[in-house]
């Protein structure tokens, strides 16, 4: 029988790389266990190259494109369930969901409970296996009130199952550092230039070239100003989206950094922060910004809107002229009013999305959820 005091939790990703997803649950696992409780990781695929640190015990099952390696994978996955003795098993998007709810078909013992991180998370197919699979699955909880809302439209998960806990931030990582910040602008060689930063994977969901369409126009007006694209990718990268913009698109003033580690920092550098997203669940990194004060311009996709309220700029997805406007509309304000709107920002995520009151938040959920289960 479970202890309130020490519940054993496993939570289950596709892997430990540099998404904000990952780096969300493995925040989320430290303070369950500063809170006492057994944690653990299991990874479905094998160790990356590059992945977020953690001191948490992690473990891979090795799992690759083929079924015998999948196979291989399940049983390492049923062996060490059962030797840990899980309470819960929280599992994160599509493909950990779906191998969390198929452990469980052979390892009875665990609460299942399932997230989801994106409005989009794969097609009918994928759709159709959360609604199959939904038995094994005790709930299913969503980042934002747009994805619950899209998840119960596609009949993926029944209304009366699906919860919504967003994301928290860490303000006390994610705070502002006017030394920092001239520290790193320094190193970036930028004096006095309008630094516009973003960050995530070049991949089609963050839609890069309606950023680099709206930044040129940006540009005809504020010809100093900077684009930092901070997240995995490369020049090969840079190459294909000068394709897909054409040769009208300059990037000349469009900074690639890749992948880092010095979110914070680079945040402190910046004066802005820009999401032009296609879709998204509820972007860690827009809070993240917001925490550290920063003017935000984003596209009202997913739960964007519910992170931000007043405290930035919305627009429509796939408008660059739209985007452009709203960069162009921070950069015109006043230093005291861009300031101003930073603070509120940094309010806001403070009230409502602090780490430490979503770990008490997914705490209390486990908890009911283990005490259903022993009076079911």
């Amino acid at each position: 029988m479970w202890n309130p005091g020490d519940m054993r939790i496993v939570y289950v990703l596709t892997s430990l790389g540099m998404g904000g997803a990952e780096r969300q649950v493995l925040a989320l696992a430290a303070r369950m266990e500063e809170r006492g409780h057994t944690v653990a990781i299991m990874a479905l695929r094998p160790k990356l190259e590059e992945e977020w640190p953690t001191a948490l015990v992690v473990v891979h099952l090795e799992m690759r494109r083929n079924p015998v390696s999948v196979l291989a994978g399940l049983v390492r996955g049923r062996r060490f369930l059962r030797t840990f003795g899980a309470d819960l098993v929280h599992s994160h998007s599509f493909h950990a969901n779906f191998i969390a709810r198929v452990l469980k078909a052979v390892v009875p013992a665990p609460v299942i409970l399932s997230t989801v991180h994106n409005v989009y998370e794969g097609g009918l197919a994928r759709m159709m296996a959360y609604r199959v699979t939904d038995w094994l699955s005790r709930s299913t909880t969503a980042v934002s009130e747009a994805v619950a809302e899209e998840f119960v439209r596609l009949k993926a998960v029944p209304k009366h199952k699906c919860v919504v806990v967003t994301n928290g931030i860490d303000t006390a990582e994610f705070s502002p550092d006017a030394e920092r910040r001239v520290t790193m602008r320094a190193a970036m060689n930028v004096t006095n230039e309008f630094v516009w930063l973003t960050a995530g994977r070049i991949v089609p969901a963050k839609d890069i070239p309606n950023l680099l369409r709206a930044f040129e126009q940006v540009r005809t007006v504020s010809p100093e100003a900077q684009l930092w694209i901070a997240g995995e990718g490369d020049g090969k990268d840079a190459k294909r989206l000068r394709f897909v913009v054409g040769g009208r698109v300059s990037l000349d003033h469009v900074r690639f950094l890749g992948l880092r580690r010095d979110m914070p920092a680079l945040l402190d550098a910046a004066d802005g922060f820009v999401l032009a997203s296609a879709w998204e669940g509820m972007p860690l990194v827009v809070g993240e910004a917001m925490a550290m004060e920063k003017v935000v311009a984003a596209t009202d996709v997913g739960g964007v809107r519910e992170l931000v309220g007043d405290a930035g700029v919305m627009v429509p997805a796939k408008d660059p002229h739209a985007l452009a406007a709203a960069m162009l509309e921070l950069v015109h304000r006043t230093a005291e009013g861009r300031h101003e709107l930073g603070r509120a920002a940094r309010s806001r995520i403070a009230a409502n999305f602090s780490m430490e009151a979503r770990a008490s938040d997914w705490e209390a959920l486990y908890e009911s959820m283990l005490d259903v289960e022993i009076h079911s």
